[in-house]
């Protein structure tokens, strides 16, 4: 990782812009439905330290390069983050191409070395992203504390929240209901049914290309992986960073019967055969065992 993606909350914060000309108005629309306060400066008055006191951001462009040295320095003696248009060696950080969907925010970058490339990346994903996402997402934002309560155990609450994503609820917020929507996740709160955990096996030879879009889901929102010795590591890293790690030596049925018992969601990255006996005792203990496809049912890649 050459450099590090990071979110700057908006609300409340102030951002300033630099220059005039279409370079300044770019990144100006960037902001256009944000929270932040934007400072726009033109002339010597970006030239002025207290001019970018406390901004959260800079941006500076503009068609003149004394001008840009002067606010540059300005700004960097205010000690504020600084990014200069077309001009990778003076930016303290880059703008990456943005999917904006409210409060889903997806960004794109390559350290300001292929913009273009980015772009083309981002409408890649853009279309694979529904416009009320952001509602779903403020949805749960609303619920966050309510479900908290009502789930206080990690693993209960992250299943409730992946049920919850794609019911009812996140259906009518897609379509621009919210009163629907929450009533209809306040109800699903309420019923409080058990959430019933299982183990998914995945052939984790590699290469990981050939992952399907189901499999690559299973894995990044398990709750415990058990990972082979020889799994291809590519294969590996497409699990969470923070998600339980188990290795095959510790993948006992009675230690996974538990743990799906508990409705943890278990995917089990095996590079070779999982061994009948074991198979034979997870199903002999109630215990839902399914076999991810590796590769799309129609033979495409994802």
């Amino acid at each position: 990782m050459d450099s590090f993606p990071a979110y700057f909350p908006l609300a409340g914060r102030k951002v300033v812009i630099a220059g005039s000309g279409e370079p300044a108005e770019a990144k100006a629309r960037l902001f256009e439905d944000s929270p932040a306060t934007v400072v726009r400066l033109e002339g010597p008055e970006a030239f002025a330290a207290d001019a970018y006191r406390n901004a959260v951001l800079v941006f500076v462009g503009d068609a003149d390069e004394a001008f840009v040295q002067a606010a540059v320095a300005a700004a960097r003696a205010a000690g504020a983050l600084v990014n200069v248009v077309d001009r990778p060696a003076l930016c303290d950080f880059n703008t990456p191409a943005i999917i904006d969907r409210g409060q889903v925010v997806a960004a794109v970058g390559t350290g300001g070395s292929a913009p273009v490339m980015a772009t083309l990346l981002r409408n890649a994903i853009e279309a694979q992203v529904p416009e009320g996402v952001g509602r779903v997402a403020a949805l749960l934002a609303r619920f966050q504390d309510e479900v908290r309560r009502a789930l206080p155990v990690l693993h209960e609450r992250r299943a409730f929240l992946r049920a919850a994503v794609r019911g009812p609820a996140a259906e009518a917020a897609l379509a621009g209901d919210m009163a629907r929507a929450e009533t209809l996740l306040r109800d699903a709160l309420a019923d409080g049914e058990a959430r019933a955990g299982g183990v998914k096996l995945l052939s984790a030879d590699g290469p990981v290309e050939l992952l399907s879009l189901r499999a690559a889901r299973a894995l990044g929102t398990a709750d415990v992986v058990v990972i082979d010795a020889a799994a291809d590591p590519e294969v590996v890293r497409l699990a969470r960073r923070d998600v339980e790690r188990l290795s095959g030596d510790e993948a006992a049925p009675d230690h996974l019967t538990a743990l799906a018992r508990e409705g943890r969601q278990i995917v089990w990255l095996h590079a070779g055969p999982v061994a009948p006996a074991t198979l034979e005792a997870l199903a002999g203990a109630g215990v839902t065992v399914d076999t991810l496809p590796i590769a799309e049912p129609d033979g495409r890649r994802p």
